[in-house]
């Protein structure tokens, strides 16, 4: 089969803001894990003993701690929990969404990053330092602020296990690994939280542009397990698995989105627990008063 240039996807994150090309200049995009609160002017001691705190609600959204000492013993809490299997339901999710905070909160203050870090495993601390760098990596592709919120409805995912047998049914099919197909899940719609257009038309949980679609897709476009399968098949087509940045890049034309794709995946393979807490990622819009959550069932009036 003939390969046709289309390109497949742009970010939902911020489709709104910049659009999508089928030229292989790279797209733009917004920052992935931001805080939804207001960074301090000036970072908190490292040396600051940790704060006490709560006994957490898990119907309630989470917050990152302000000091270095009160986050190392945080984000341990957090990468113990995503790996235990006995953790699920509304614990499970409120630790995703911490963990995506407490990430944010490393990005924001680099120095806190050994101190941090050095209190975990070493297998832990290498999945990561993969989403760290993700992160970093989609940061490079930077966007203007929107002036307006985005036309979408926020939906809850499907759960865990359901997307898991998702991707692996596309990975049988097409030869395509299940954990890259995870990552494309995760940055194009958070886990298929979005539902809606971006602004050049790109539609379902994987982000297709109708051409694409039409060529690639089968069933419906909004369907997780529809859009995952023509993913694969998508990616097939462009090389894949044999060769991923190749495909990664046909997905979408920047090298920082397929750097990131590829430190998400890699987390995945090493430890195929990092999805637990990557499924719990929420939607944060970027405004020019900070990031704003939008929380499931969010829909623009």
């Amino acid at each position: 089969m003939q390969l046709k240039v289309v390109r497949v996807a742009c970010f939902a994150l911020v489709g709104a803001l910049v659009g999508c090309s089928t030229a292989a200049a790279p797209a733009p995009s917004v920052r992935y894990t931001p805080i939804p609160t207001a960074v301090p002017t000036a970072a908190p001691s490292v040396s600051a003993a940790p704060t006490a705190t709560p006994a957490p609600n898990y119907n309630e959204v989470p917050a990152a701690a302000n000091d270095a000492a009160a986050l190392t013993t945080e984000l341990a809490m957090v990468e113990a929990g995503l790996r235990d299997p006995n953790v699920t339901g509304a614990k499970l999710a409120w630790l995703g969404h911490l963990q995506q905070l407490d990430y944010s909160r490393l990005q924001d203050y680099p120095e806190w990053k050994e101190t941090v870090l050095g209190a975990l495993p070493e297998q832990t601390r290498t999945a990561v330092n993969e989403s760290l760098e993700a992160g970093k990596q989609l940061r490079q592709l930077t966007g203007a602020i929107p002036k307006n919120l985005p036309d979408w409805k926020i939906v809850a995912p499907a759960p865990i296990e359901e997307l898991l047998g998702y991707y692996k049914e596309a990975e049988s099919t097409f030869g395509v690994p299940w954990y890259y197909l995870a990552s494309i899940h995760l940055v194009e719609t958070r886990m298929g939280r979005i539902r809606g257009l971006s602004s050049a038309g790109a539609q379902g949980p994987m982000q297709f542009m109708p051409a694409t679609w039409a060529f690639y897709g089968r069933g419906d476009i909004n369907s997780d397990h529809d859009s995952i399968l023509g993913a694969a098949r998508y990616l097939k087509a462009s090389g894949a698995p044999d060769n991923m940045p190749k495909a990664l890049f046909a997905y979408n034309h920047a090298q920082a989105y397929v750097n990131a794709l590829t430190l998400y995946a890699e987390a995945m393979k090493a430890d195929a627990a990092a999805y637990r807490g990557y499924h719990g990622w929420q939607v944060y819009y970027p405004t020019k008063d900070g990031p704003v959550l939008l929380s499931v069932g969010w829909i623009k009036e």
